[in-house]
């Protein structure tokens, strides 16, 4: 078989998973049978098996059977959108920024792009083309990708995930725990270039915050929930410096140096944030968050241009931590 052929081969077996697909489809939640589709498809029943097993397998469509009747399930796929360029063009840099900041590749992300690209401009679309290809040379992490699916399956039919959870790298020694868990939000981190699981967590009987990528042994529970209502999640969140929302609440003062002081009032860093310029230009700053070991990380990044006024145990942290950084530099090589 020549290479002509083969194409060939590929484009008819393509349109036939494309038709098998519909005629599942249209059938909705009563499923068909093998030999229904045999029938409007016009082909074998054998070849109908093959092909049903090619689209769950080969292609990952969630396709269910249940007492010999095949289906799909109503939310695998979702309508196209129709977007304005600027629609169009406001998603892309949010995603954008999202692909920016990732470590590894993500093949549905990667998809998505090549879609969009579809509803821009020649030169958007080229550069949506070019951000696939730069994408696509990452590493893919196939268990953290395979359990964003399984979570976000979870958070949109509203089902309880059971799993085990690594313990954290600020807390060396603890051994991993058992969990199980709401799903309420799926949300990425600019800091830490990773995505959060945010939801109640039964085993604790309160709101946390899990790291997907020290997830181990995820299952999806055919127990379902029903979900808080939106503003109490955006309450409970809004205190969080990042990602982490469980947390006793800390007010934080900060002075800022005169140096910095103007680039750090070009960004609101939290909802809380409250301002004041000193007579000799430097810049007093308050908010109210959700723990210290977030904004943490951020007040050492702005090095000896910030002073930590409020918690004192926060000072003392700070204060020690460039004790340390000075005595390891002040050492010689």
């Amino acid at each position: 078989m020549d290479e002509r052929e083969r194409e060939v081969g590929k484009r008819d077996r393509l349109a036939r998973f494309y038709r098998v697909l519909r005629v599942i489809e249209s059938r909705g939640e009563t499923g068909v049978s093998p030999e229904e589709i045999a029938r409007i498809t016009g082909v074998s029943k054998r070849t109908v098996y093959r092909d049903l097993h090619a689209l769950e397998h080969e292609l990952g469509v969630p396709v269910w059977t249940d007492h010999g009747r095949w289906g799909v399930e109503g939310r695998a796929f979702l309508p196209p959108l129709k977007l304005t360029t600027a629609e169009a063009m406001a998603i892309f840099l949010s995603a954008r920024l999202m692909a920016r900041y990732a470590d590894d590749y993500d093949p549905d992300l990667g998809a998505a792009f090549q879609k969009l690209a579809a509803a821009l401009p020649p030169v958007l679309g080229e550069h949506v083309e070019r951000t696939v290809e730069i994408m696509a040379r990452r590493p893919l992490d196939e268990r953290s990708n395979r359990h964003v699916h399984l979570l976000t399956k979870a958070w949109a039919e509203r089902r309880v995930v059971t799993f085990t959870y690594d313990a954290a790298a600020y807390e060396p020694g603890r051994p991993p725990r058992a969990a199980r868990v709401r799903p309420y939000l799926i949300e990425p981190s600019l800091s830490t270039r990773a995505l959060y699981l945010i939801g109640f967590d039964e085993t604790r009987g309160a709101v946390r915050t899990f790291k997907i990528e020290r997830l181990r042994d995820l299952t999806v529970t055919p127990e379902t929930f029903q979900p808080p209502h939106e503003a109490s999640i955006e309450e409970t969140l809004g205190p969080a410096w990042d990602m982490i929302a469980d947390q006793p609440e800390v007010d934080v003062i900060l002075r800022f140096s005169p140096a910095v002081a103007a680039r750090v009032l070009e960004t609101r860093w939290h909802p809380s944030q409250q301002v004041t310029t000193e007579p000799d230009g430097s810049l007093v700053w308050r908010a109210r968050v959700s723990g210290t070991i977030e904004i943490r990380l951020w007040i050492l990044s702005w090095g000896a241009e910030v002073e930590v006024l409020e918690p004192p145990e926060l000072r003392a942290d700070v204060a020690a931590t460039h004790r340390a950084a000075a005595a390891r530099y002040d050492a010689q090589p």
